[in-house]
């Protein structure tokens, strides 16, 4: 192994990269992340799967080291680029158990997954959060029309993200989308029977 400095290192771990090479798979990696390693910015890409998303999940511990994992979610753009480090969400009511927000004040690190389930793909983020009650910054990460009730700010200070491969993905489409798509196909169905009868008329007459 070398001591050489990764981007990944903050999930490729002195005990983990002695597991890979245990088991065999610690060059391979060497080599991937010499050529291509994990990325600590926001790019184009990441901020355009960011807007087609409506949830995440937010990994977090508390002192004693005992982890949660909370469901956050909310309308299409919900999660908001503020600049190339950083994320940022209106933190809005839920069942006001606080766990997460408890964490944080004993923990300030998390990790956000956010899948992608139509497209088969995933990102993963390491961050550091910080809560916010600025009301300026709030009504910047405001959704307009969104009728959920927003407490604060939440905001990710990206150390890390990976995108990972689809394998195992199942593929889901959201009902919204589904119904949008069925209704337009039923309209264009409705525009062809209407055309086929009046075909049938100007034949027979």
């Amino acid at each position: 192994m070398t001591d050489r400095h990764f981007v990944s290192d903050i999930a490729f771990t002195k005990s983990v990269k002695e597991e890979q090479e245990r088991l065999g798979s610690r060059e391979t990696y060497e080599r991937m992340m010499a050529a291509n390693d994990w990325n600590d910015k926001v790019t184009p890409d990441l901020a355009a799967f960011l807007a087609h998303q409506q949830s995440f999940y937010m990994a977090s511990v508390n002192a004693d080291g005992q982890p949660y994992i909370q469901h956050r979610g909310g309308p299409k753009g919900f999660i908001k680029v503020i600049d190339e480090k950083t994320l940022g969400i209106a933190d809005f009511r839920g069942n006001r158990q606080y766990i997460s927000l408890g964490n944080l004040g004993e923990n300030n690190k998390v990790h956000l997954f956010i899948m992608d389930y139509l497209n088969r793909s995933r990102i993963k983020i390491w961050a550091e959060a910080e809560v916010s009650e600025d009301p300026e910054l709030i009504k910047t990460l405001r959704i307009d029309g969104y009728r959920a009730r927003t407490e604060r700010a939440l905001i990710f200070r990206i150390a890390a993200w990976d995108a990972n491969c689809p394998q195992h993905i199942p593929q889901r489409i959201d009902l919204a989308d589904a119904q949008d798509f069925i209704g337009k196909l039923q309209a264009r169905v409705a525009e062809l029977e209407e055309e086929n009868a009046e075909l049938r008329s100007f034949v027979k007459s």
